[in-house]
């Protein structure tokens, strides 16, 4: 989603941001009581059942990622050396971003804009 990352760091950070997003929430929450003192305890009490909510599909999403990384191939890196995980056929590595795949037919990285160039040829 965000760009050049390993799929099991994706999981990670979008575990992250559901923690936030809920701590957040319960904190808006609480500001309600504060604000607006009686009446915003209906306001806090909706905001803190909302933020526990994304908490806990924050730790969903933790336990997940841990179930996926049990499971993951264990590989070297070819460009820094180190030891990564890799979910599916194609991911990158968790420190140096590097594309790596075990299937042969993918091996190659192509880019569009390189193949698309096209001489062109003037008419006589």
């Amino acid at each position: 989603m965000f760009g050049k990352s390993s799929k099991i760091n994706e999981f990670r950070l979008w575990g992250l941001m559901f923690t936030l997003f809920g701590m957040g929430l319960m904190i808006l929450g609480t500001a309600g009581i504060v604000f607006w003192g009686q009446a915003g305890k209906v306001f806090a009490g909706i905001f803190m059942v909302i933020g526990m909510i994304a908490m806990l599909a924050s730790v969903g999403i933790y336990f997940w990622a841990g179930m996926l990384s049990t499971s993951a191939v264990i590989l070297n890196c070819p460009e820094c050396g180190r030891h990564t995980k890799m979910l599916g056929k194609t991911d990158r590595c968790m420190y140096c971003k590097t594309k790596l795949t075990l299937d042969p037919n993918q091996a190659t990285d192509l880019d569009d804009s390189e193949d698309k160039e096209e001489i062109t040829q003037p008419q006589a």
